[in-house]
């Protein structure tokens, strides 16, 4: 019967011990899933904060480049512009000058006192 005693003694021991250890055993779980639970929550947010930044970014480069392509169209037309009205002063001061040139010379009697003629000891 002492054997008997013993064995059921220990076998409630033990139904106790693994029923006490349960309970902290249940609450280690539970809180194991909540922080996973909020580490995804966090991942997540992360996540959105991050594609939300990217698609800002990517809307901001797409504005700038237009912007940078318009100032650059604009920069060259007005440089072509200002170039062809250079142009256009220098051909009319080369025209201006060479009428210049060409009434001065036209206008001016031939320095040369020998006549048109051949004189007679020529022949």
């Amino acid at each position: 019967m002492k054997i008997t005693s013993l064995i059921i003694t220990l076998t409630v021991t033990t139904a106790l011990v693994v029923l006490a250890q349960e309970g902290p055993v249940q609450d280690v779980k539970h809180e194991a899933k909540k922080a996973g639970e909020t580490i995804k929550d966090g991942l997540e947010t992360g996540g959105k904060k991050t594609k939300e930044a990217a698609e800002t970014v990517g809307e901001k480069t797409k504005e700038t480049a237009k912007t940078v392509g318009r100032k650059t169209k604009e920069t060259a037309q007005t440089v072509g512009q200002k170039t062809k009205e250079t142009a256009k002063t220098v051909n009319r001061k080369s025209k201006k000058a060479l009428n210049k040139t060409k009434t001065e010379t036209g206008g001016q009697q031939s320095t040369n006192p020998a006549p048109n003629t051949p004189s007679p000891t020529d022949r």
